[in-house]
């Protein structure tokens, strides 16, 4: 299993964090057509065995993970009614003060509320609770050996937490040991070790939410058993002190106060906010949407930057995974197969296949009054690339370095739908 838990780890390292859109959800006739076309695919498929590498795994996830982003990018240029320029002129928001509020538009574009933005002023930002433990010498041990509990009570259940400390144990050992413990738990708290300036140790534990609710008054309390041993034990670690409490968002919309339990909201869903820092005295900043010209400029500009991404990708693993040229060969053939048309609108075909923006002369075609003409060219490539990234995510195994077994008897083959693929499967260990 080594092998699946190093690939695990680098899509959790590289990619857990990044957000989901509405275009990664999808429903049961789309899911049991992505499955009946890798159910095909692997009918037919040869037996291969995949040569040892230690980027196959990263590589696979990778190709997967770059061609997604161009398939929700060409779906949300997608979404529009008929005609080109509605695709390339989806609405954009913008925030004049991106350091305080950022703003993305999530509406689906019939929506007639705050056609001319709106302000928005932000007096305090949402924060978590934060209980501080003691700090204590990392060397010394301040509790005696034994066993201790403790109970901690969050808005929805309470738990017990049992931890045991040994003759050989260090204050520092236990509060590693106890962060793990609430950590590891998954209850929504983060635990770490906090050191001072004199090289002391705490244990800190902050909620993962923020914000709080009118009827509530802590996010989380500890508190220890009720034995003379665990009381001594939680008053020598100091976890039950609270040194932030948890608090709302606080903001004026068009100069009305409104509160928030997160940073991250949405508005009339149509836009989505992040609060970054409170305003300026007086100053609140404006949110709208972006000109057409600034939205269909952006838009390409995204549309773009997936396609560069999955070169970037091929070129990346060319040394330790030479099938990837394959890959490169597929993705750029897109943009040599328009390279004339795509650099009359300004979008300029390098010999590599990447594909840069000379912005005056796209912001001169964007203006113009016949945009929609000059524009023709991106539905076409934006639906090959649409294709060929489709074609790449269904089985990404074939872009990475392999040896063939032997092919199966055409035409006579039963389907394996336990084994659509190895990425699928993620049984990439297969080979060690």
């Amino acid at each position: 299993m080594a092998a699946i838990d190093t690939a695990y780890h680098y899509y959790l390292d590289t990619y857990a964090n990044q957000s989901t859109s509405r275009y990664d959800s999808h429903k049961k006739s789309e899911l049991r057509n992505i499955y009946n076309k890798i159910v095909k695919i692997n009918k037919d498929a040869p037996l291969y065995k995949i040569k040892r590498s230690p980027d196959v795994q990263k590589f696979a996830i990778d190709i997967k993970e770059s061609t997604r982003l161009i398939q929700n990018v060409v779906a949300s240029l997608s979404d529009a009614e008929e005609g080109i320029g509605n695709a390339f002129q989806k609405k954009l928001a913008y925030s004049s003060q991106e350091d305080v509020v950022s703003a993305d538009y999530v509406g689906n574009g019939n929506s007639s509320s705050n056609p001319d933005g709106f302000t928005i002023e932000v007096k305090s930002l949402a924060t978590s609770q934060i209980n501080q433990g003691n700090f204590l010498d990392k060397n010394r041990l301040n509790l005696k050996p034994g066993s201790y509990s403790f109970d901690l009570e969050n808005n929805v259940s309470a738990y017990e937490f049992q931890f045991t400390v040994n003759a050989d144990d260090t204050n520092f050992s236990i509060q590693r040991k106890l962060a793990g413990l609430v950590t590891n738990a998954d209850i929504g708290l983060n635990a770490a070790i906090a050191e001072n300036a004199d090289g002391l140790s705490a244990l800190q534990i902050e909620s993962a939410a923020t914000g709080i609710g009118a009827d509530e008054t802590f996010l989380f309390s500890i508190s220890p058993q009720g034995n003379h041993d665990s009381m001594a034990a939680i008053d020598a670690l100091g976890i039950d002190h609270v040194a932030q409490e948890a608090q709302n968002a606080v903001f004026l919309l068009d100069g009305t106060e409104h509160m928030a339990y997160s940073n991250t909201f949405l508005l009339d869903n149509n836009f989505e906010l992040t609060l970054h820092g409170t305003s300026p005295e007086g100053r609140p900043a404006t949110v709208g949407f972006k000109t057409n010209a600034d939205a269909m400029t952006d838009n390409i500009q995204t549309l773009v930057d997936s396609y560069n991404s999955v070169l970037q990708t091929a070129s990346k693993y060319s040394k330790s995974q030479p099938q990837s040229v394959q890959l490169y060969k597929d993705m750029s053939s897109t943009a040599f197969a328009y390279r004339n048309s795509l650099e009359d609108i300004g979008l300029m075909v390098e010999d590599d296949g990447s594909i840069s923006i000379d912005e005056d002369a796209l912001r001169e075609t964007v203006s113009a009054s016949n945009y929609e003409e000059n524009l023709s060219v991106l539905n076409d490539f934006k639906n090959l690339l649409s294709a060929k990234a489709n074609n790449a995510s269904l089985d990404p195994m074939r872009y990475v370095d392999k040896v063939l077994v032997t092919y199966k008897n055409p035409g006579k083959n039963f389907a394996t739908p336990y084994i659509t693929s190895i990425y699928s499967g993620m049984m990439m260990d297969a080979y060690c």
